[in-house]
């Protein structure tokens, strides 16, 4: 029997190694006239100023849905710390959205969405919205949000979609309305810097299971081809992904929570390629990848950096992964985030790097 059962598995790894693959091959080739030439890339990152920010929730929502649901949703909330983002230099952020709340009210999200639009061109900021999700918690329902876990990093956060849904390709004809609705009622939208298709395709397990929907995200959205660049950023060193999101990317995006070397070495690696460089995510106090250590880098070589977490809350992203503080008590050092709840920074050192880097010329 077990013999029976692991020989099932491997056979059902090769179907899914061989799907991946597939997906490969024909991207590679439909996608010739839909993916931005690298000049035509180039051309649009020299019209952009240095790129710098945060990835942003607010700190009174606990995933994606609590920020963009009707009732939780928080302008005044957005418009303060945004105000606390650009007035330290920070000219972007990168925003989730989540297709429950989209299916759950399609006309009052996008209202909602150019709402968040309109605040953040006050503060002259732009908006990387991204539109899929494997990480942290697999299930998800509308309504109100569970509270955070004590010392629990993103207790609360939520894939999108959820597991029942990406496991399930029948299901997904919602997703494509999703994509092509909201793309396309935004697709010429001068407030959105670029759109993130999918974060992390394949962590929380998923492995080689999120290719296809990868895929087909792509497709969606090439669908609308708008004014604005597509990607989808690496993220771990697996080859069927990279080469992936690389090949189908307008602008190369990538995340690095490691040491500087190691920040340059991908830097330098990935400026091979010839398309505009943007980090989405990094800043982990704790493994050395720092704003003294790592924003330096990033202006030497005109990388787009958009650090993890802007103010503290109930994300609870101030607690490392995988090391929780069970009496909820502040670490000793925070692992994300810029800014306390009432917009005191959490190091003023930090901030002040941010503001000369971002302030020379």
């Amino acid at each position: 029997m077990i013999n029976h059962f692991r020989s099932k598995k491997i056979k059902m790894k090769k179907i899914t190694l061989l799907i991946a693959l597939l997906c490969v091959i024909y991207f590679s080739n439909a996608q010739e006239k839909r993916i931005w030439s690298a000049q035509q890339a180039n051309e649009w990152y020299a019209s952009k100023p240095w790129l710098v920010g945060s990835n942003f929730l607010p700190s009174n929502a606990i995933n994606q849905l609590e920020m963009w649901q009707d009732e939780t949703f928080d302008p005044e909330t957005i418009s303060r710390e945004f105000g606390w983002a650009a007035a330290i230099g920070m000219n972007t952020m990168r925003v989730y959205l989540h297709d429950l709340a989209w299916q759950q009210d399609p006309a009052g999200f996008k209202k909602r969405m150019n709402q968040l639009l309109g605040i953040a061109s006050k503060h002259k900021i732009l908006i990387l919205f991204t539109l899929f999700d494997d990480c942290w918690n697999p299930s998800a329902a509308p309504g109100k949000q569970p509270d955070p876990k004590p010392g629990i990093h993103n207790s609360g956060w939520v894939r999108s979609p959820v597991i029942s849904v990406h496991d399930n390709p029948l299901k997904w004809q919602y997703l494509e309305a999703y994509v092509k609705d909201v793309l396309s009622n935004f697709k010429d939208d001068k407030r959105i810097l670029m759109w993130d298709l999918y974060n992390e395709p394949g962590n929380s397990g998923y492995g080689l299971t999120s290719m296809e929907l990868l895929s087909r995200a792509f497709e969606w959205a090439w669908f609308v081809r708008p004014s604005q660049p597509l990607t989808s950023a690496t993220w771990f060193d697996n080859k069927i992904f990279n080469d992936f999101v690389i090949a189908n990317s307008d602008v190369i995006t990538f995340h690095n929570y490691n040491e500087p070397e190691n920040l340059e070495k991908e830097i330098i690696e990935k400026m091979k390629l010839g398309r505009p460089l943007i980090c989405s995510e990094y800043m982990a106090r704790t493994r050395n990848s720092t704003f003294q250590t790592c924003l330096p880098i990033f202006k030497k070589y005109k990388v787009g950096a958009i650090n993890w977490g802007l103010v503290a809350g109930k994300s609870n992203t101030i607690y490392q992964w995988g090391k929780p503080i069970p009496d909820g008590s502040e670490p000793p050092i925070w692992f994300h985030d810029v800014f306390k709840k009432n917009g005191e920074p959490y190091k003023k050192e930090e901030v002040d790097i941010i503001k000369k880097l971002t302030s020379a010329k």
